[in-house]
């Protein structure tokens, strides 16, 4: 399946965001795949002394961004699988907010931040593998709007995009 395969009922507009950073001809399988290394590859390449910089106060440091990503993607897979298992249960939304100063993204070396996404992304993918169509194409409602399966990870591809063109920019 690819992302030219959904329609706008199968998320919710703010999305677009994220969804306009991913190719229409992207596979799901493969930009899960691809997102591994490209995301691994990158947060490796960046300088040590960037990794606890803030562009401006209260914005996030490298390590908290990738803590973020991580954070979002098990949030999302976790709705793809109640989803996926015919779970009506409205899902809520979260505070990304809230959950950096928590997370304690800084006080971790890089190296465990990189293995927690890596795991993370190989469970993702392995969860993917083993949706048919039918699973793939159902709707949930999240955050107080419908979402699909196979939204997702589309959606959690340009997620990363988003925050790795921040990075580049401001950094």
């Amino acid at each position: 399946m690819k992302k030219s395969d959904l329609t706008p009922s199968e998320y919710h507009p703010y999305y677009e965001t994220y969804l306009k950073k991913v190719d229409a001809s992207t596979q799901l399988l493969v930009s899960l795949e691809s997102s591994l290394i490209s995301t691994t590859t990158f947060f490796a390449s960046l300088p040590k002394d960037k990794l606890r910089h803030r562009y401006a106060e209260d914005k996030w440091t490298p390590k908290e961004i990738l803590q973020h990503i991580i954070d979002t993607e098990r949030i999302f897979t976790y709705r793809a699988l109640r989803i996926s298992r015919n779970d009506t249960t409205e899902l809520p939304g979260f505070d990304e907010n809230a959950y950096v100063p928590p997370s304690q993204a800084n006080q971790k070396n890089l190296s465990q931040l990189l293995d927690e996404f890596s795991s993370l992304k190989k469970a993702s993918i392995s969860l993917y593998k083993g949706f048919n169509k039918a699973m793939l194409t159902k709707l949930g409602k999240a955050s107080g709007s419908p979402i699909s399966v196979r939204a997702i990870p589309f959606i959690l591809i340009g997620h990363e995009l988003h925050h790795i063109q921040v990075i580049k920019d401001r950094y």
